[in-house]
């Protein structure tokens, strides 16, 4: 039970986390309550020797959700790849790897002032420009973002943003803390204690508190529907497989690889950070979008022969393996005449606000769940 002086938080995940912070920077009482035993949500990792996440584990330094992490040392300890092992990334394009892609997707790549619309999907748009192979290429590029099998179906403008940001001529921002996500939300965490966040683990909410204060629901948009009680409380989400392996080293295995044929992608996690996995050992993602009607069953298969391509004999050589299906809980996708601001709202009315990754908030998965958070902290604590 709090007390109107109180903003309550429900889950423990990174919108949870960044809600709570700053909300008690704010000055602000916090109680957060998490269902699970542990703190961390889906940016939680295997426990060592081999430290896997559920997802992807890369930031991007361009936006304000990291230059909040960062201002407040969660995101310190940068791994970078040595130049050895980018000799190892490539793309998959008509069924065989190659250093560089196309060179049509490398002209389109170059076109980063254009300005797609909105309300047309972005393969009909970029198929008008550069051609329909181009087009799908580009599409299935960027699936690593949108774990969607037919990216080309969503919004042009939406399609392009995420394109540029990633594979898009300028420096790419993309950065590794050593650890991930674990290591981040672990920071995280000890933060928020320090704050006096008042931090309840293995706690389930099942209704809104009726104390009178504020009320922030940070978790799954399904789950929030229930807290709500607001039935179809939904938005698009991708849909893909993944398959963490460990295997012994070999020094032509490719450590990343962007799948143009099919929507894949393969990243070593431990060539910028060697503590995720023994020494000698080398650790990898991979993930495949899962086609409509397609089993898991099938998913998974393709997703195997991808990655006998990159590493050959892995099986042979594996010491540490594990799948999963992520379905709904992959960050929010804008189809045509959508964006970020049709998404579900914020302000959910009478001091309750909705955060994750697929409520009304810029970025792509993990930024619009800090971007969130940290709207829903100034809007509780301006009623508060």
């Amino acid at each position: 039970m709090t007390t109107t002086s109180t903003i309550t938080v429900i889950g423990g995940g990174l919108a949870g986390l960044t809600a709570a912070i700053a909300c008690a920077e704010a000055g602000a009482p916090v109680q957060l309550y998490e269902a699970h035993r542990t703190l961390g949500g889906r940016g939680r990792a295997t426990s060592p020797p081999y430290v896997a996440h559920d997802g992807a584990h890369v930031f991007y330094a361009d936006g304000p959700h990291y230059r909040w992490l960062a201002s407040r040392g969660f995101a310190k300890g940068l791994g970078w790849p040595s130049p050895a092992a980018l000799a190892g990334a490539g793309f998959r394009a008509g069924g065989r790897l190659r250093r560089m892609p196309p060179v049509a997707m490398l002209r389109a790549q170059a076109r980063f002032r254009l300005k797609p619309p909105v309300d047309e999907d972005f393969h009909t748009w970029a198929s008008r420009r550069w051609g329909a192979a181009t087009a799908r290429h580009m599409a299935n590029a960027i699936s690593v973002v949108t774990y969607d099998a037919d990216t080309g179906r969503l919004s042009a403008a939406f399609v392009w943003d995420l394109f540029q940001r990633v594979l898009g001529p300028r420096v790419p921002a993309v950065r590794w803390v050593r650890g991930g996500w674990q290591t981040v939300l672990d920071r995280m965490a000890a933060h928020a204690a320090d704050l006096g966040v008042k931090i309840e683990t293995g706690s389930r909410v099942d209704a809104l508190p009726d104390g009178g204060g504020p009320v922030i629901v940070a978790t799954d948009l399904a789950s929030a529907g229930r807290l709500l009680g607001e039935d179809g409380l939904s938005w698009t989400s991708g849909h893909c497989v993944l398959l963490d392996i460990a295997v012994r080293s070999r020094r032509r295995d490719r450590t990343l690889v962007f799948d143009l044929d099919e929507g894949g992608f393969h990243e070593s996690y431990s060539m910028q950070d060697d503590s995720t996995a023994p020494s000698g050992e080398s650790l990898y993602q991979l993930q495949m979008p899962v086609r409509e009607g397609e089993s898991h069953e099938a998913a998974h298969r393709r997703l195997r022969s991808f990655a006998d391509s990159l590493l050959p004999d892995w099986q042979d050589r594996a010491t540490f393996q594990r799948t999963a299906t992520a379905k709904g809980r992959t960050g929010a996708l804008d189809l045509p005449g959508r964006t970020w601001r049709d998404r579900p709202a914020i302000d959910r009315g009478d001091g309750v606000y909705l955060v994750g990754d697929m409520v009304a908030a810029p970025g792509m998965r993990g930024e619009i769940s800090i971007n969130s958070a940290l709207s829903a902290a100034r809007l509780a604590v301006a009623r508060l």
